[in-house]
């Protein structure tokens, strides 16, 4: 009874090898891909969060909670695209990228309110 325990133990820590040898070799090899699905998905809470704030920030609120929060995304694009231009830096990291895109947000919202007036 204790060999058949033991055989059973050693297939038991075979198997949990092979999975665990599996998982090292998806991560080596999607990598990448994992890398750049996490930036994408911080790319949009952070813009999400940046046109909450710009939304706030602004007279009147903005233009209501959806509208803001796109614009919190189109405005992380464009706060990154006018900083470059300027050559300033936030530096790296959440808190620099949700100034910039807060900053690009409101400059955006400011933007569509001159143009919604006239």
């Amino acid at each position: 009874m204790g060999k058949f325990i033991k055989n059973i133990s050693i297939k038991i820590k075979m198997a949990s090898l092979n999975k665990n040898s599996y998982y090292l070799w998806f991560v080596k090899k999607y990598s990448s891909l994992i890398f750049y699905v996490m930036n994408f998905l911080w790319f949009i809470l952070i813009g999400i969060l940046a046109g909450y704030i710009a939304g706030k920030l602004m007279k009147g609120g903005g233009f209501g909670l959806i509208i803001n929060l796109i614009v919190g995304i189109v405005g992380g694009v464009l706060g990154g695209w006018l900083f470059g231009i300027l050559g300033i830096s936030t530096g790296s990291g959440i808190i620099g990228s949700l100034v910039t895109a807060v900053i690009g947000a409101v400059v955006l919202l400011f933007i569509i309110s001159l143009v919604k007036k006239k």
